[in-house]
């Protein structure tokens, strides 16, 4: 009785070990799957509109940019349509709040005569060339994927899927199908492109005049610059004009 009790226990240690080293050893950029898009599928909507996005353009304008949402259909899964008509940066977008730490944000896209030579089409965060590798000409689905590091207390940020780019508008049609972003514990190896935000937005934050007390100490430096003048062309100025011998 000892015996068999004996081996079921060390059994159980055994099944107990092998299931760590399980959690352990599994890729750590592999455990996160929850999808943070809301309705990341595209497939809850009405009329033309899919639920939590919304559309932008450089030039909004009907015969620049127009839009679409395709239900899913037949087992076919959701679709957003870009189609921008003439050069302009179109975009479905959906705003987020995100927690520090890394994040996966990943699209399936298409192109269809979309500009070889200005951005493509992408999904991207609205921030200074955040963007996944991007699809020009005509292409059929590709899946893409971009890494963001998030750091200090965390960031608002907008999510675009998107033809064209900050000052590189583009024409053609793109569609986007199974958008996802996932927290991950890191990037895995070699993973680009990869993105830091609070690096991001640092480096494009106006340059700081000075701390105060430099602020102060400038400022004394020119009152009494002023003050010597004032002085110096005050006695010039009072000096007594000598009298013309006669």
């Amino acid at each position: 009785m000892g015996a068999r009790l004996h081996s079921q226990l060390r059994a159980s240690a055994g099944l107990l070990c092998a299931a760590f080293l399980f959690v352990a050893m599994t890729p750590r950029h592999a455990r996160a799957a929850n999808n943070l898009l809301q309705n990341g599928n595209f497939a809850k909507g009405s009329e033309d509109q899919p639920d939590e996005w919304r559309t932008e353009a450089w030039i909004n304008k009907p015969d620049a940019f127009i839009c679409h949402w395709h239900a899913p259909q037949n087992g076919a899964p959701g679709e957003l349509e870009v189609d921008n008509l003439q050069a302009n940066d179109g975009r479905w977008m959906q705003p987020l709040s995100l927690s520090p730490g890394w994040y996966q944000l990943s699209a399936d896209i298409r192109t269809e005569n979309v500009g070889t030579k200005e951005d493509g089409a992408s999904i991207s965060i609205m921030e200074d060339g955040i963007m996944s590798p991007e699809i020009r000409g005509t292409a059929g689905w590709q899946r893409v994927s971009l890494y963001l590091k998030v750091g200090g207390k965390g960031a608002d940020v907008d999510v675009a899927l998107r033809i064209g780019g900050f000052a590189s508008l583009n024409t053609g049609r793109a569609f986007f199908r199974n958008a996802t972003l996932v927290a991950i514990d890191a990037p895995p190896p070699n993973a680009a492109p990869t993105f830091d935000l609070m690096s991001i937005r640092q480096e494009a934050a106006p340059v700081p005049l000075g701390s105060h007390w430099s602020m102060v100490l400038t400022f004394a430096v020119l009152i009494s610059i002023a003050c010597l003048g004032w002085r110096m062309f005050g006695d010039v100025a009072t000096v007594p004009e000598r009298k013309s011998r006669r």
